[in-house]
C-alpha cells in the first residue's frame, strides 16, 4: 500500500509541475538587465542629488539665481544746505527774531547802514568799553555798553549787537547806530543768556527809509570800526 501511494503521489505531482517558459539562459539575461537598470536609476539619482545640491549652494552664495541688472551707482555725495540760523535779524520790519522771540532793534541809518549776511558769534562780553563815535555819539570820551556780542562775516569784517541804553525808546522805532544792532537793555541781557559762541545769525533787508537821520554821530562815527562794514 504504501509503495503504491507513493507512486501515485509522484505521478499526482509530475503532473501539477509547470514547467519555465524561458530557458536558464533567459532568465540569467533578464537578471543581468535588472542589475543594470537599478545601477542606472541609481546613478541618476546621484547626479540629481549633486545638481540639487550644487544649486543650492549658488542661490545661497550668489542672492538668486535671477540674472538682473545692477542698480545704478547712487551719488558719492548729496549737495548739502546751509544750516539754519540760530537767530535772523529783519532789518525792514526792525526785529530779531530766535528760540521762538521777536525783539525790536534800531540798527544804522541809511548814512551808515548795516551790513546785511550771515554772521558768526565770536566773542561776548557783559560789558565793553567802546569810543563814543563808534556807538554813535558826538563825543571824545569812550562809552561802557553792555551784554556786547561780536559778529563776524567770512571775509573778516565785523559788527556787534548790544544793549542801547542811551536811547532806550530806539528799539522797533528808529534807527540810530553806526551799523550795529542795538537792543532794549532788557532784551539784551536776555539774548547774551540765549546764544553760544560760534552761533549763527542772519542780517536781512534794509532800514526803512526815513525823513532825517536820528544819529548824533559825527561824519566819521565809524571811523576805524567794523560796524557796519562787511556782506
Amino acid at each position: 500500500m504504501s509503495d503504491e501511494l507513493t507512486s501515485n503521489l509522484r505521478e499526482l505531482a509530475a503532473e501539477g509541475e509547470t514547467h519555465p517558459t524561458l530557458t536558464g539562459a533567459e532568465i540569467r539575461g533578464r537578471a543581468v538587465s535588472r542589475r543594470r537598470r537599478r545601477r542606472a536609476v541609481v546613478a541618476t539619482a546621484s547626479v540629481s542629488a549633486a545638481a540639487a545640491l550644487a544649486l543650492l549652494v549658488a542661490v545661497d552664495l550668489g542672492g538668486g539665481t535671477d540674472q538682473r541688472p545692477a542698480p545704478a551707482a547712487s551719488p558719492t555725495g548729496t549737495p548739502s544746505l546751509p544750516a539754519a540760523p540760530d537767530a535772523t535779524v529783519d532789518l525792514s520790519r526792525r526785529q530779531m527774531e530766535i528760540a521762538g522771540r521777536v525783539l525790536p532793534i534800531t540798527s544804522g541809518t541809511e548814512l551808515r547802514p548795516t551790513a546785511t549776511g550771515r554772521m558768526t558769534v565770536t566773542a561776548m562780553s557783559a560789558a565793553k568799553v567802546m569810543p563814543a563815535t563808534t556807538v554813535g555819539l558826538k563825543s571824545d570820551y569812550d562809552l561802557k555798553l553792555s551784554w556786547v556780542i561780536e559778529l563776524s562775516f567770512s571775509d573778516g569784517s565785523a559788527n556787534f549787537i548790544a544793549a542801547i541804553a542811551h536811547d532806550e525808546k530806539a528799539p522797533g522805532n528808529y534807527d540810530h547806530t553806526t551799523g550795529w544792532i542795538g537792543l532794549r537793555s532788557t532784551d539784551a541781557a536776555w539774548l547774551y543768556k540765549q546764544v553760544k559762541l560760534g552761533a549763527v545769525i542772519d542780517i536781512e533787508g534794509s532800514a526803512p527809509r526815513s525823513t532825517g537821520d536820528r544819529s548824533t554821530a559825527g561824519p566819521d562815527a565809524n571811523a576805524g570800526t567794523g560796524a557796519g562794514s562787511g556782506g
